[in-house]
């Protein structure tokens, strides 16, 4: 199956589009927690990949232990005092926004959850990687801390 270069170019433009924050801000917070969701997991593999780990079974055990809604609802309870006003309206817009809760977290931890990964989806599109690396890097040092 060939795919035109029409097609081609639309899937780049789609790749490369460029948010502003004032768009960034008013995306649905599902939206930017569903971008912030596969970001942070994929941060949490390749943590686990750097740290040495190869075992497939034992990266995806120790990765739920950084992904699962009540780790980061205690993460983002630990960044709350770290973030700045905008960052946190976000928070709170992905916090507040009703959606299925699923049957493994509490609601509370899964609105905390859905409010953290809305605050990196947004730093993600909106264009500040070295805010999100830096949030992403503290994310995973309050999980670590609180592991026996």
């Amino acid at each position: 199956m060939e795919e035109s270069l029409t097609d081609l170019n639309l899937i780049n433009e789609a790749l490369e589009k460029k948010f502003t924050q004032t768009q960034a801000k008013a995306m649905n917070p599902l939206a930017l927690a569903y971008i912030g969701d596969g970001i942070f997991s994929d941060t949490v593999r390749k943590y686990l990949i750097g740290c040495g780990q190869q075992n497939v079974n034992l990266m995806t055990k120790a990765s739920i232990s950084y992904v699962r809604a009540s780790a980061q609802a205690q993460i983002i309870h630990a960044l709350i005092p770290e973030l700045a006003e905008d960052e946190l309206r976000i928070v709170k817009r992905g916090r507040n926004v009703h959606s299925q809760v699923p049957k493994n977290a509490s609601a509370s931890d899964y609105c905390y959850a859905t409010g953290f990964e809305a605050l990196l989806g947004y730093l993600y599109l909106s264009g500040e990687p070295q805010r999100l690396e830096a949030l992403m890097v503290r994310s995973i040092a309050v999980i670590n801390q609180l592991k026996p």
